[in-house]
């Protein structure tokens, strides 16, 4: 079965994660079907795009069993540059992109959420990076576009103090554009139906000067994440969260 299901339909790009049993959680194989389905959307004619996640859940983020094979560097380094193809594709899609999330959105999850030009979420739904919890760094991006979202000060302390928010609290704070009462896929639906007939290439003339002006910076900011986490996983606190992680239990970390 696919884990990242496509559908073409009235000029709009369907993408959804299928990893229900994991709440949607990013391994390996994911990965790459996901970066293939967007090289295909790359090239067809449809002038937007959502992304959605299948079941309870948008996504979890990284699975946790794909992380523990990162010791091998070679693995490693694969793995995040896909991750970094997948968001810069994300970003730099010549098309609207909105992402629909419902449940949760964290880790890895959120960071892909937010490469959207919109994102819609329903009152309920959960976001945060929490990567904080696993002694790491976000990647995806994820320092870029929180920053770029909230500013600076509030994106460090959005990571350091592992928040999760609402989808409620989280439009508050401009993590989220729109709140959706009804499913997040449906409102991201009629959305996508409203623009195709407004002057949609002015809108993406608009966009691709801010994204171009932009490449570089989320280029910088995603090897720098590579870099980071790379150095991350050989201390002990990752360790501690990883452990603790898998066992269900409270972290003790010590700060090395």
């Amino acid at each position: 079965m696919s884990t990242v299901l496509f559908e073409s339909k009235n000029n709009i790009s369907y993408i959804t994660l299928n990893r229900t049993d994991r709440y949607n959680a990013l391994n390996k194989d994911m990965l790459m079907e996901l970066h293939d389905v967007l090289e295909q959307i790359e090239k067809n004619d449809d002038k937007i795009v959502i992304l959605s996640g299948k079941g309870k859940a948008f996504c979890a983020g990284g699975d946790i069993g794909m992380m523990t094979e990162f010791a091998d560097k070679n693995y490693y380094e694969h793995i995040m540059k896909t991750i970094e193809a997948i968001a810069l594709k994300l970003y730099m899609m010549p098309k609207i992109v909105i992402s629909a999330v419902q449940g949760s959105a964290v880790g890895l999850g959120l960071s892909l959420a937010l490469t959207a030009d919109y994102v819609v979420a329903q009152n309920e739904s959960k976001l945060g990076m929490l990567f904080i919890g696993i002694g790491l760094a976000p990647d995806g991006g994820g320092h870029f576009l929180l920053r770029e979202r909230i500013g600076t000060h509030k994106a460090k302390q959005f990571i350091w103090e592992k928040q999760q928010l609402t989808g409620t609290d989280a439009k508050e704070i401009g993590l989220v554009d729109v709140l959706a009462d009804k499913q997040a896929i449906d409102h991201a639906t009629e959305m996508a139906n409203q623009m195709l007939v407004a002057p949609i290439v002015a809108m993406l003339k608009t966009k691709i000067m801010y994204h171009q002006s932009n490449e570089k910076e989320l280029t910088y900011y995603m090897e720098a994440e590579r870099k980071s986490q790379w150095e991350l996983r050989n201390t002990e606190d990752h360790q501690e969260g990883v452990s603790s992680f898998l066992n269900k239990r409270k972290p003790s970390f010590k700060g090395q």
